[in-house]
């Protein structure tokens, strides 16, 4: 059978199966790559149909089924609370029916879960390996990040291997010409719907910035100059709760002082999709967040306006009003930032294929409370009696790795984004914060270095690629 696109006469439909796992293989890797699936393969779902069933994460928020279904690209998706019977007895929650024809494409979780559900529907299997490839002999074929995954297989498999890049880089991309770079961006007739932007300055952010509230600067009329835009600062506290505890207070507590010293700054904070506002809240709440009493940071409450056109926001204790941006995903927001306060993890992925100049805040005022690890790392982390401990080794090995933790400093392979570590001091970082906007030309110098190791993108279109070969084998 030829290429589905190429070859109208198909008389098979077929199921494309997706197994993932947490919010940021979601974000980072699937969204992507149907994205990438669909522009190969069509939008006829009498055709081609796209299920993703989601497998047990340690990293799992519970929400990572509903934001799979916000993917337009994707027709069924079930949740991980469903995945074992599935995986076991070959039975979905809602008796799906499955094509006789069909891929299984692995994109986080567990290697292993390919092999036993592609011998089970009969498909063929595909997996992504960013790091390590497995089960060689019984998957037909590999996408991997580099040639140095290829180099560790046994001769008799390497033709099932092509490297396609790596699907990080493809955070943040939009694939129909969207924004992509930070600072000012304008698409241009000849290169719209490849992504391709044309650069302007790093910090000077859209000419026609969205709308934020409270806003410093007048909005422009036809009979008015533009004003001089305001900074923005995007704050990215996590997405979990080992996170949020103490990287909302922090953030809250850094804008605060910035605010003080520079009052044209502005701050939002991209909620993520896995969180609702008032979750999101209950960690600048002394009341519900012991960590703030206990370090002296700031808190803030929540503000829901009723009008349509004005977005909520965190209130500190100062007066100072933090926008929270719930659309998803917030590139476009994100492309205006002169600078984000971000987490480890995908965040930093998306920052970095954006060119968004960030700092990269971990503290560890509660090292036995980071227990996000993958695998059986974060599984061991979170037994009781026990968990703390395994979680403060696991961190403290982390920290070994320190510069090398945020994406674009692993892709560069040297510290190009500052990773700050340790028990974190607000004052300190607000020194960093401030240097930083008095000194444009040290952001665009970290945003030149993000767009050089970014690298080239297309692994989603190369992942999509090797799909459609499986199906015409």
């Amino acid at each position: 059978m030829k290429g589905l696109r190429e070859d109208k006469r198909v008389q098979h439909a077929v199921d494309l199966l997706i197994l993932s796992n947490g919010p940021g293989e979601l974000a980072t890797w699937v969204k992507p790559v149907v994205q990438a699936l669909r522009e190969q393969c069509g939008n006829d779902r009498a055709q081609v149909r796209i299920s993703v069933v989601l497998s047990p994460d340690s990293n799992a928020s519970g929400q990572e089924a509903a934001i799979a279904r916000r993917y337009p690209e994707v027709d069924r998706v079930q949740g991980a609370e469903h995945f074992f019977p599935f995986l076991l007895w070959g039975k979905t929650a809602d008796q799906w029916d499955w094509r006789s024809q069909g891929v299984v494409i692995f994109l986080g979780g567990d290697q292993f879960f390919p092999v036993v559900i592609g011998k089970r529907l009969g498909y063929r299997t595909v997996i992504y390996a960013e790091w390590e490839a497995r089960w060689h002999r019984w998957i037909d074929r590999f996408g991997v990040m580099s040639d140095s995954i290829m180099a560790r297989v046994p001769q008799e498999y390497r033709h099932k291997f092509t490297v396609v890049g790596d699907l990080m880089i493809e955070a943040g991309r939009g694939r129909e010409g969207g924004a992509g770079e930070a600072g000012e961006v304008r698409e241009d007739t000849e290169t719209r719907g490849r992504g391709d932007t044309e650069i302007k300055a790093p910090h000077t952010p859209h000419p026609y910035p969205l709308p934020l509230t409270p806003s410093h600067t007048p909005h422009p009329t036809p009979h008015t100059p533009h004003p001089t835009p305001s900074p923005l600062i995007g704050l990215l506290p996590g997405s979990k709760a080992t996170k949020l505890s103490l990287g909302v207070p922090l953030c809250l507590t850094i804008a605060e002082q910035v605010y003080a010293a520079n009052s044209s700054v502005r701050f939002v904070i991209p909620v993520a999709p896995s969180l609702d506002l008032t979750t999101l809240a209950a960690f600048a709440d002394p009341a519900q967040n012991p960590a703030i009493g206990q370090l002296g940071w700031t808190d803030a409450t929540l503000t829901v306006p009723e009008a349509l056109n004005e977005k909520p926001f965190l209130k500190t204790r100062s007066g100072l009003q933090v926008e929270l941006w719930t659309a998803f995903p917030a590139y476009e927001l994100l492309t205006q930032c002169s600078l984000c306060l971000t987490t480890v993890g995908a965040n930093t992925a998306e920052l970095g294929a954006l060119a968004v100049p960030m700092l990269v805040l971990i503290p560890l005022q509660q090292i036995d409370q980071i227990r996000t690890w993958d695998g059986i790392p974060g599984l061991l982390a979170n037994l009781p009696i026990v968990g703390g401990r395994v979680a403060t080794l696991m961190t403290r090995l982390a920290l070994q790795r320190l510069g090398r933790l945020a994406w674009p400093n692993m892709w560069a392979k040297k510290e190009i984004v500052p990773e700050l570590a340790g028990d974190l001091q607000p004052e300190d970082i607000t020194a960093r914060v401030l240097d930083l906007l008095n000194h444009p030309e040290k952001l665009k110098h970290m945003q030149t270095q993000l767009r050089e190791v970014r690298g080239e993108a297309g692994a989603a279109t190369k992942l999509a690629k090797l799909v459609d070969e499986v199906l015409a084998e």
